[in-house]
């Protein structure tokens, strides 16, 4: 199906950064937003691209009593032939109605979904960066509108996609972080949100992040909630291991977020003939490895960052130095693989690469 959207230029563009790599992720937005209504009545209406502004909302919008919401993140690039490349557009799609599902948020046709997406993306194409490693960064979300007080589905929504340049998601981009194995606190149980993308999930795991930050660590291994022993997710990201010559992760149970550059990272290293295994680990299983000279790498994958190599886990009072602190092998060929071809630099054998030119 085809859609059309109002677009109405900012009168005023804001200056475009010089240096993206000297901004804080996700602090300098571009010049438009995409906009879209729903009301019970007339079902998803009225898609437009505006000039960004802040919104206005009733201080009794459900979204901020009750937390009704719901979001996703993606990757707009600029090739060196100077095409707008999209990733994996369609598995964004899927995920934020999965999550819509969850919060019983109205169901948003998938393609209508990447549409809106790719009609953003061309209005605020200029603010693509084009250097290594930056990337525009893209944020759909949906909230609850409507203005009550009392515990109910909202009847209203907005549905808004707002971008910004970007550089490496960590300041010190490949180099390999200090992550605390989390015991005590915990992200999400079966039956929970665990495995939609909702803002809840997150703001749940700043108490534990604060206090790894305060011991000298970058982020958070999630342990499973129920019996606490079970490797999930580090931080916002899925966790990988590569013991021996297998890449193991955990299996998604429902608490668990199914990330789109984890089964990014599963699709290449199959094809590479890896074994890659998805099935539930526990933190012994992971020190003991450790102790035998088993576990070769380990790292976080998400949109944000790509891949995050680890280099040290910090678990009770045990520290599990990883490949000496550095990078390893697979870490960086899987980096270098998928963001090769998120940049057009390398063949797409999978069709995960979208570009704004094909109609």
């Amino acid at each position: 199906m085809s859609y059309e959207f109002k677009i109405v230029k900012n009168p005023n563009p804001k200056p475009k950064p010089k240096d993206v790599f000297h901004i804080d992720f996700g602090t300098y937005f571009s010049d438009h937003m995409f906009v879209m209504d729903y009301n019970p009545e007339k079902g998803w209406h009225d898609g437009r691209i505006v000039p960004y502004e802040d919104l206005r909302l009733s201080p009794a919008a459900f979204v901020l009593h009750y937390g009704q919401e719901s979001f996703e993140g993606l990757k707009s690039y600029r090739t060196d032939d100077g095409r707008v490349a999209l990733f994996r557009p369609d598995m964004n799609a899927k995920r934020l109605n999965r999550s819509n599902d969850r919060v019983c948020i109205p169901q948003i046709p998938q393609d209508l979904i990447v549409e809106a997406i790719k009609a953003f993306v061309e209005v605020d194409q200029d603010w693509i960066p084009t250097e290594p490693d930056t990337s525009f960064y893209i944020r759909p979300f949906v909230i609850a509108t409507e203005p009550f007080i009392a515990v109910r589905p909202s009847r209203e929504y907005q549905f808004i996609i707002i971008g910004c340049p970007v550089g490496p998601y960590y300041p010190e981009g490949l180099a390999p972080t200090k992550i605390y194995v989390e015991d005590f606190y915990v992200r999400a149980t079966p039956g929970g949100t665990g495995y939609a993308k909702v803002g809840g999930n997150y703001a749940a795991s700043l108490k534990a992040q604060e206090i790894a930050h305060e011991k000298g660590y970058s982020q958070i291994l999630w342990l499973d909630g129920v019996e606490k022993k079970y490797v999930e997710e580090i931080g916002t990201s899925n966790a990988f291991f590569v013991i021996d010559d297998e890449l193991l992760t955990a299996v998604p149970t429902g608490s668990i977020l199914e990330g789109i550059t984890r089964d990014s990272v599963i699709q290449v290293a199959k094809s590479w003939g890896m074994k890659v295994t998805e099935r539930r680990i526990t933190i012994e299983e992971i020190y003991q490895a450790h102790q035998q000279g088993r576990l070769k790498e380990c790292f976080a994958s998400g949109t944000a960052a790509v891949i995050s190599p680890v280099g040290e886990l910090g678990w009770q009072d045990k520290k599990m130095v990883i490949n000496n602190g550095q990078i390893g092998e697979i870490s960086q060929k899987v980096y270098d693989t998928i963001t090769g071809i998120q940049s057009g630099k390398l063949p797409d054998p999978f069709g995960w690469v979208t570009y704004l030119d094909e109609k």
